[in-house]
């Protein structure tokens, strides 16, 4: 209880959906100072080492490009009235837009506009990365409200040698090999796609470093495609740490959750979030693997093929406010932020517990009451599910099987058998 005249204090959720509200207004893209200040923020609540990688640096296939920056913008009638205005959204400008100030009739000018005429309402987002474009998005219903006549068109923009920016925070663990979890910071103002995901990953991460895991967590914010393709270029060498990873995306809106497990299909990460996702009968859907989406599908190349899965509520493009100003503060909910951040956490509670034990009386059963570990279940509500878990623990504990395999194979709760298996190794019966 809080005490007349407190404000109750904040849940996690409601401190992530304040995050994604101060991230909402910015500018982002591929590059520039939006990712900047987006990056700066996120500072605020976990610290971050941040990168800056030369405009023209190959990475991969691919070349770092020019930086993107913008002001200004708007398409003005004879009377001087933004009919469309940068300063009211970020969305309301091509993305990477090239530089225009002109005058120019309403037949010429459409040839730049992009609408949803199926949702005259909304804006759409669109982009032109590595195409010298010039553009803006706007609602149907403001297009069919533009008499015929003259405009002024301005975008006040500067494509120029710069830098990608990207940013890491680890979390020590135990052993250094890592778990990645990744998510974009390229998208302008849409706040499940991918504000919720940034939201979540830096919850995640401060809930993470308040622990002692075994793994190395290390949170890759870095823009969509070029960004990860940049991480895993000057990240090659010591890739091969990597042995389990999820990309976050879409965390915040009100469907049901889905996993769209790796390309292998049957990494341990594939393996542990059926398992959760099971386990907690929350409504859920699994996706195989295709090579379309988030940056799973760069982890995900066959030259790397890592162990990392993407985890959302709907998936890309499948909702119909994807990639639309309808993406805004009201479709993403404190609760699903906070759902989405509990299943991570749960899913990565059995990541860093799962492990194969050798049991060192495996010549018959060995007697547990002499031990004392019957006499320590006495009174327990789940007595029989405790004793069972210690036998199949014992059963399975050949160096072969984990203890995510003894979950599947008994049925049992994952966190009985892990307990069951520390009770065992304090009595010195399985080693790991």
């Amino acid at each position: 209880m809080t005490a007349a005249g407190e404000q109750p204090m904040a849940t996690p959720g409601e401190e992530m959906h304040a995050l994604v509200e101060r991230l909402y207004p910015l500018c982002r893209s591929i590059t520039g100072d939006g990712v900047r200040a987006t990056l700066e923020i996120v500072g605020e609540y976990v610290p971050l080492q941040v990168h800056e990688v030369p405009t023209g640096t190959q990475v991969l296939d691919w070349t770092v490009p020019q930086e993107w920056n913008i002001r200004d913008a708007y398409v003005a009638d004879t009377s001087g009235n933004r009919v469309v205005d940068f300063a009211a959204s970020s969305l309301h400008v091509l993305g990477y837009s090239v530089p225009v100030s002109a005058t120019m009739p309403l037949a010429e000018l459409r040839e730049h506009l992009h609408t949803l005429p199926d949702h005259p309402n909304w804006v759409p987002y669109r982009t032109s990365y590595y195409k010298p474009e010039w553009g803006f998005c706007l609602a149907q219903e403001t297009l069919d409200t533009m008499p015929d006549g003259d405009y002024e068109v301005r975008i006040d923009s500067t494509l120029a040698d710069g830098h990608l920016t990207y940013a890491e925070h680890v979390v020590p663990g135990q052993v250094p090999d890592e778990v990645i979890v990744s998510c974009h910071v390229c998208h302008p103002s849409l706040a499940n796609d991918n504000l919720a995901g940034i939201a979540v990953a830096t919850f995640l991460a401060r809930a993470l470093a308040r622990q002692t895991p075994y793994y190395t967590y290390r949170f890759i914010f870095a823009p969509g495609t070029i960004g990860a393709i940049t991480w895993l270029a000057r990240n090659a060498e010591r890739v091969e740490r990597v042995k389990h990873g999820l990309v976050l995306a879409c965390a915040g809106d009100p469907g049901q959750l889905t996993y769209k497990q790796s390309r292998r299909g049957d990494a341990e990460i594939d393996r542990v979030m059926r398992h959760v996702l099971a386990a907690s009968e929350r409504p859920h859907h699994v996706n195989e693997f295709t090579p379309y989406g988030y940056d799973e599908r760069q982890f995900c190349s066959p030259g790397f093929n890592l162990g990392v899965g993407s985890l959302s509520r709907t998936p890309y493009a499948g909702y119909p406010e994807y990639h639309t100003s309808a993406d805004n503060l009201d479709f993403v909910s404190p609760e699903a932020m906070a759902d989405t951040l509990a299943v991570c956490r749960e899913a990565f509670a059995v990541l860093d517990r799962n492990r194969r034990y050798l049991n060192l009386s495996p010549y018959g059963e060995p007697q547990l009451g002499r031990r004392g570990l019957y006499d320590a279940l006495g009174g327990r509500s789940d007595t029989k599910q405790a004793q069972m878990a210690m036998l199949w623990v014992l059963n399975l504990s050949d160096g072969e099987h984990s203890l995510l395999d003894v979950a599947e194979r008994s049925g049992l709760p994952f966190d009985a058998v892990a307990a069951a298996a520390d009770a065992l190794h304090g009595a010195g019966l399985i080693k790991a």
